[in-house]
């Protein structure tokens, strides 16, 4: 199962409803390039800087979740991230082998973040939300978008 569905589920009523949306929190852990971009302006993108919002985005995307495994309680959960964390960083080793190979140039590492300790628990559970949503929602545009550019490139 996708780990937005195991983290959600174990977030509890009402964060496990399937049309819960609350407000989008204003934080540094979601200060990431969010996958809503309209598809026309995301197609319109050249490949390079699509893989660099990947890229970017994953790594943001890591940190969060490695921060969320870190500061969860519940111990099935924290396995569950910290796997998914090393496929996270699986993918992101793929990104960037793949920038390499087509000669782009990497994008700088993003700065370290860390949720701020006076978020209340609801807080860090709305954060917690949203990354895993916003997650899920990358995962499903960058396989659509590897699909497209590996069709691009068979082309040539």
């Amino acid at each position: 199962s996708s780990p937005g569905g195991a983290g959600l589920t174990y977030l509890g009523p009402p964060f496990n409803e399937k049309d819960f949306s609350p407000p989008r929190p204003n934080s540094t852990a979601l200060s990431l390039p969010s996958a809503a971009t309209r598809l026309e302006l995301w197609h319109g993108l050249e490949n390079q800087a699509r893989l660099a919002q990947n890229q970017k985005a994953y790594s943001v995307l890591l940190a969060a979740v490695r921060e969320l495994a870190r500061s969860t309680l519940c111990p099935a959960l924290k396995t569950s991230l910290l796997h998914f964390c090393t496929g996270l960083d699986g993918l992101l080793g793929s990104i960037s082998a793949l920038m390499t190979t087509l000669g782009y140039a990497l994008p700088p590492p993003s700065a370290n973040m860390e949720m701020r300790p006076t978020m209340n628990d609801f807080a860090k559970k709305v954060e917690g939300f949203w990354i895993l949503r916003e997650l899920q929602s990358w995962l499903w545009r960058s396989a659509k978008d590897f699909n497209r550019l590996k069709k691009r490139l068979r082309a040539h």
